[in-house]
């Protein structure tokens, strides 16, 4: 789509239907529509396919759908807000608004390429607007590299892209560090913000369309989680088969719940270390992919996932803290799969976080002293930090 000048009035965009070519294939809708709108914030995106204005194949879409070949997207009118002028007015000589001035507020700097700087040396408009210190977060967490793929071993508390409030995730954050391949690099499967470990993003369209292909049929993909849970772990090995509905909003925020309704989603639990009456370490297969799916398996089964403010016991959570546990106890520990084109295997391994590393070292100490009364390790206070 070509981009419209803008003037002191707002224009608005045509409905136009656009059929899906090899380039977009595969891409989520939301980074459709952010290369086809560069100047029209995320949230305003989000809201639009919220209340059904794009659609798919004539349907309506959630924002996270994966677009095929062939696929048609209605493309709603969108209304562009004029350029508002500042007491700086525009950078001297050039005509164009001043660094800084976007459309609209928290927009600076918008999506058109580059940016001017007082000097008159231009800087790529992404990497202006992803603080430098993601960046550097997002690319020394890169596990593995190679001409497909990038593997992150993401810390909690980063979302995996941006939006629902967030500007900025972990994609974002790689397609600045990496402006020669923005428009290729896309996120394989999602991880929750505070859940840490293996994320894959593929470097070329070609190679996620294999891989969600893969995803989808289930075929060869083994994904492996470390959970501590609460309580003493009785059940064995155990696969917990239930569905899940995952568009439920409780004070409008999105809540899963167990329900026959739901869609499928099937968990893999295996006890791997146990500490008394207190918790226990368990390893989870995923053979779906549901939003939430091992949180909500785990409180189903019981043994709600420590440290979770959603689905978790409060009590709990405020017990492990005497621990040093200050985030959710769920970590993506490994992933592998075979490539369908060469058919060698691919197998990527994430160490266990030294934040979560303490809390077993300080529950296996209590275990060990066989004294549910031990004192376990103190937290350090926020002072000095």
């Amino acid at each position: 789509m070509e981009k419209q000048g803008l003037t002191n009035k707002s224009e608005q965009t045509a409905v136009r239907r656009v059929t899906v070519g090899e380039d977009d294939a595969g891409s989520r809708l939301d980074r459709f529509l952010t290369r086809r709108y560069p100047d029209v914030p995320k949230s305003r995106l989000f809201r639009i396919v919220r209340k059904g204005e794009v659609r798919v194949n004539g349907k309506r879409a959630d924002i996270d759908t994966r677009l095929a070949l062939g696929d048609e997207v209605r493309l709603p009118p969108v209304r562009l807000e004029p350029i508002e002028p500042t007491a700086a007015g525009a950078v001297a000589g050039s005509g164009a608004p001043a660094a800084g001035v976007g459309r609209r507020a928290g927009s600076a700097g918008a999506a058109s390429g580059s940016v001017s700087s007082g000097s008159g040396a231009t800087r790529p408009a992404g990497r202006s607007r992803v603080p430098a210190s993601l960046i550097a977060t997002v690319t020394g967490a890169i596990l593995h590299e190679d001409e497909r793929l990038l593997v992150i071993n993401k810390p909690a508390g980063l979302a995996v892209h941006g939006g629902s409030g967030l500007s900025f995730g972990v994609i974002e954050a790689l397609r600045a560090a990496r402006p020669d391949e923005s428009d290729k690099l896309e996120l394989v499967h999602r991880l929750d913000r505070d859940t840490s470990g293996v994320l894959l993003v593929a470097r070329k369209p070609a190679v996620l369309r294999m891989l969600h292909a893969g995803l989808r049929e289930g075929d060869g993909f083994e994904k492996r989680y470390l959970a501590l849970v609460k309580g003493s772990w009785q059940l064995g090995k155990k696969r917990i088969d239930a569905p899940l509905r995952t568009d439920l909003r409780v004070g409008g925020e999105r809540t899963v719940k167990v329900q026959s309704s739901g869609k499928s989603a099937t968990s893999d639990f295996r006890p791997v270390q146990g500490f008394g009456r207190i918790a226990s370490l368990l390893e989870v297969s995923i053979l779906t992919g549901r939003t939430h799916q091992i949180r909500v398996h785990a409180a189903y089964a019981g043994h709600p996932v420590a440290g979770d403010p959603k689905y978790g016991d409060f009590e709990f959570n405020k017990e492990m803290r005497k621990y040093g546990l200050e985030r959710m106890f769920l970590h993506a520990s490994s992933l592998s799969f075979v490539w369908p084109d060469r058919g060698t295997e691919f197998s990527v391994n994430a160490p266990l976080p030294p934040e979560l590393a303490q809390v077993i070292d300080a529950l296996s100490s209590v275990s060990t002293r066989g004294r549910r009364g031990a004192r376990p390790v103190r937290r350090r206070s926020s002072a000095g930090r």
